[in-house]
């Protein structure tokens, strides 16, 4: 690189993140902010990174980022909320005199597990895992007796028109929530987006039905008449998705394959 060929050096590192929504945040260890790519990065001298080590194997790599929280940008409560959940990171060396032009990329991934500190001047240390970790994933989907589809997908096919409905709750606790003229159980395993108060944007998966109640899979603060989207969700199960979706032909399971308890099974 050009830039590291000279006696003297005018470099500094720059954060991109941007979340799953489009939100973007970009920071720099410089002492003043630095403007490119349409991106204001705030000056966070604090905010360093562990050592980069990027190879050539299959291994994948890894790194972990650590900085000052900031009530203006990045929050303890964003982050332990799941904002930030799979936001898109990079980790870029610029030449601050002119970063637009003179800059490299070190590292790219996704926001990993993410450690909030406690205190007033709390920081947090976020891992950033790099594209190498695809290659850990398996490449040949697991014989299951349910569905390995989700509900809408380009795989299920079943249309969501109709399944997804707008709606203010009138029950609230931080594992469930309740709706008037919702039917509780064709929720279960379905997903709710806030969609206004200080929680909009965020979104949990229904895990179950209980008496009129939809359980969350992550605990939610949310007030009484906060709207919400709900939609539907699928067991799973062949017998729902021929009965309830007419949908048997894109079925993603082997409902009907005997499993290892035919192995064990004996005649008196």
């Amino acid at each position: 690189m050009a830039m590291l060929d000279t006696e003297l050096t005018h470099l500094a590192l720059c954060w991109r993140l941007v979340r799953r929504d489009g939100v973007a945040l970009g920071f720099t260890s410089h002492d003043r902010p630095l403007l490119f790519d349409g991106l204001l990065h705030l000056a966070r001298p604090g905010m360093t990174p562990s050592a980069v080590v990027l190879g050539d194997g299959l291994d994948s790599d890894a790194m972990e980022v650590a900085g000052a929280l900031s009530a203006g940008a990045l929050t303890a409560a964003d982050l332990l909320a799941g904002r930030w959940d799979g936001a898109r990171l990079e980790l870029l060396l610029v030449d601050w005199r002119d970063p637009g032009a003179g800059r490299h990329s070190l590292a790219t991934g996704t926001l990993g597990e993410v450690t909030v500190g406690d205190g007033a001047d709390a920081g947090f240390t976020a891992e950033l895992i790099g594209p190498g970790a695809a290659l850990a994933a398996s490449a040949v989907e697991t014989c299951s007796p349910e569905c390995r589809a989700e509900l809408g997908d380009a795989r299920c096919r079943v249309s969501l028109r109709g399944r997804e409905r707008i709606v203010a709750l009138t029950g609230t606790q931080p594992d469930r929530v309740r709706a008037d003229g919702v039917i509780a159980a064709d929720h279960a395993q379905g997903a709710l987006l806030v969609l206004d108060g200080p929680q909009a944007g965020l979104e949990r998966r229904l895990i179950a039905a209980d008496e009129g109640w939809l359980l969350l899979d992550e605990p939610l603060a949310l007030a009484f008449g906060t709207r919400v989207l709900l939609r539907e969700g699928c067991d799973k199960r062949f017998a729902t998705c021929h009965d309830r979706f007419g949908n048997a032909a894109n079925f993603r399971g082997e409902p009907h394959v005997p499993g290892a308890d035919l192995l064990i099974r004996y005649q008196i």
